[in-house]
């Protein structure tokens, strides 16, 4: 298994630990961290999530020769039962605090599960992307939804259409991130904010929480779903199949046929 986990003064962590494949996610993984996720959310002694990667990779996006494999583990109406989607559901439900440490990369659904944590801490090394569209695929994680919503429609194209990178700066100036720190520092700052809550009211911060999510809490979830749908029909696309072997090959995709 490439996720590890620990609970530690009421921290739960969840480490994303498959660096040989720049942490690239499989099917596997997503129910690992479904699982986590959902025990933290009910295990009282559990005040805070963190999620990181390893030092300078956060997370590359989906293992793609595991997602030509299974796809997103589902299919049809089964789609939003399937492992990815389980995993974004449990985080989006989770009423711990979440908090994340980005030191590297974070690509794909590396960077939209970082609009569904609490607070966020990146590495001056760090690096974001959503490169959906250049892959055959569709925004995913409700980031169509949350994307402009954060940065206005002509920032959140160049991010979402055309995939441009954007710096750990960006990523802070339009609030995707709370702050940028040096590499070394990034996952020891976001484990003491996580600790904070260890001295906090739970019932009030579970509260508060929800408070702050609820008024597009079912907007987030058809956002996903109908994402959700498109994504999973998209994987099985000519334009997308063209990307992933292009991707295999080590070339550019020729999306001059489509």
């Amino acid at each position: 298994m490439s996720i590890k986990t620990a609970i530690l003064n009421g921290v739960c962590t969840i480490e994303i630990a498959r660096p040989e494949k720049k942490n690239a996610l499989t099917v596997a993984m997503y129910q690992a961290m479904t699982e986590t996720l959902k025990a933290a959310h009910s295990d009282r002694a559990v005040r805070a999530v963190l999620i990181t990667g390893q030092p300078g990779i956060f997370t590359s996006g989906n293992d793609i020769e595991d997602f030509m494999k299974r796809g997103t583990g589902g299919q049809g109406s089964d789609v939003m039962d399937s492992p990815v989607f389980q995993f974004m559901r449990a985080l989006l439900e989770c009423d711990k605090p979440v908090v994340a440490a980005v030191t590297g990369a974070a690509i794909g659904i590396g960077t939209t599960l970082l609009l569904h944590c609490d607070f966020v801490y990146v590495s001056d090394e760090a690096r974001l992307a959503m490169p959906f569209v250049a892959l055959g695929l569709v925004p995913e994680f409700a980031s169509s939804l949350l994307v402009p919503q954060l940065m206005g429609h002509r920032r959140a194209a160049e991010k979402l259409l055309l995939g441009d990178p954007f710096t750990p700066e960006q990523a802070v100036d339009c609030g995707i991130a709370n702050a940028v720190l040096p590499a070394a520092e990034v996952l020891n700052h976001a484990r003491r904010i996580a600790e904070r809550f260890n001295h906090l009211p739970p019932g009030a911060v579970r509260e508060a929480k929800q408070l702050m999510r609820g008024p597009q809490h079912e907007a987030l979830l058809q956002t996903i779903a109908k994402e959700g749908a498109l994504f999973s029909a998209r994987l099985r696309s000519p334009e997308a199949i063209e990307a992933f072997q292009a991707f295999f090959q080590k070339r550019k995709p020729d999306f001059t046929q489509f």
